[in-house]
C-alpha cells in the first residue's frame, strides 16, 4: 500500500471553522483522550476541547501548532510519514489509546489500520478527506492523494477487528460546502462485542427519500444538507 499524503496542500491550515461532518459526529465521542491528527491550526482541537475532551493535536508543522494551543489541548510536532516512525517513542498511535480520533483533509494510507486499532472500546473515528474526481475543482488533484471509491469502507472491512467496528455513517461524492469538492467521509465506532448503543438513536440527518445514500445508524435513506451523489456536476466543470 503506497504512502500518500498531501504535502503541497494546506487546506486544513486555511480553514477556521470546524468541518460540518466533524461537528455532526463529535458528540458521539466518549469523554476521554482524543487525537486530532494533522490538526493544522487546531479548528477541531478547539471544538473537541469545548466538548470536555482532553485533546492531543498532532501536526508535522510546529508553526501551525502555535495556533492550536488552548485549555485541555496538548500539541505534538511529529512527522507521521518519516521512515520507521512507529519505533519512535513519541509516535502517537497505539492499541487502545483514544476515545476518539479526528482526521480531515489528510491522507497517509499506512495509517488507516493503525487509526482503527488506536480506538478504545466505544471509541469513535471521524475521517474526512478528498476523493477521486476532485481535480476538476482544484487541489489536491494528484490521484495518489485522493481516496478511491469505497476506500474508507474497505479499510474497515480489511481490519482484523472488523467484527467489532460499526460504521455509523459514510458518504462518498460531491459536496458544495465549504467549497465544491469530491470527498469521502466516514464515522466508525469500536463497539467491542458489536452491540448497538443508545447513541444509535441520534438524529443524524434530515433525508430526501429520493436520494440513495443510506444512514448506517437510522437505516433511512437521504443525504446531509448540501450533499448528494445524484447532484454530481458535469466533468466539464472546472
Amino acid at each position: 500500500m503506497p504512502a500518500t499524503s498531501l504535502p503541497d496542500v494546506c487546506v486544513h491550515l486555511q480553514q477556521d471553522q470546524p468541518s460540518a461532518w466533524v461537528r455532526r459526529f463529535a458528540p458521539l465521542i466518549p469523554r476521554g483522550r482524543v487525537l486530532d491528527l494533522a490538526c493544522g491550526g487546531g479548528r477541531h482541537s478547539r471544538l473537541l476541547a469545548g466538548l470536555g475532551m482532553d485533546v492531543l493535536g498532532v501536526d508535522r508543522d510546529p508553526q501551525a501548532l502555535t495556533a492550536t494551543s488552548g485549555e485541555r489541548i496538548r500539541t505534538l510536532a511529529f512527522d507521521l510519514e518519516q521512515p520507521c516512525c512507529e519505533s519512535d517513542p513519541a509516535f502517537p498511535l497505539g492499541a487502545g489509546r483514544y476515545t476518539g480520533i479526528v482526521v480531515t483533509n489528510y491522507l497517509h494510507r499506512p495509517l488507516l489500520p493503525l487509526l482503527l486499532s488506536s480506538l478504545v472500546e466505544g471509541g469513535v473515528l471521524i475521517y474526512e478527506t478528498f476523493a477521486q474526481g476532485n481535480g476538476q475543482f482544484g487541489k489536491p488533484s494528484n490521484p495518489a492523494f485522493l481516496l478511491a471509491p469505497g476506500e474508507l469502507l474497505q479499510a474497515v472491512i480489511d481490519h482484523p477487528d472488523r467484527l467489532r467496528l460499526r460504521v455509523l455513517a459514510y458518504e462518498d461524492g460531491y459536496t458544495e460546502q465549504p467549497k465544491p469538492a469530491m470527498v469521502q467521509r466516514i464515522c466508525v465506532r469500536h463497539d467491542g462485542a458489536g452491540q448497538a448503543s443508545p447513541a444509535d438513536s441520534l438524529d443524524l440527518a434530515k433525508a430526501d427519500d429520493a436520494c440513495p445514500v443510506i444512514c448506517a445508524v437510522t437505516g433511512s435513506s437521504g443525504c446531509a444538507p448540501g450533499w448528494c451523489p445524484n447532484s454530481l456536476p458535469s466533468p466539464e466543470i472546472s
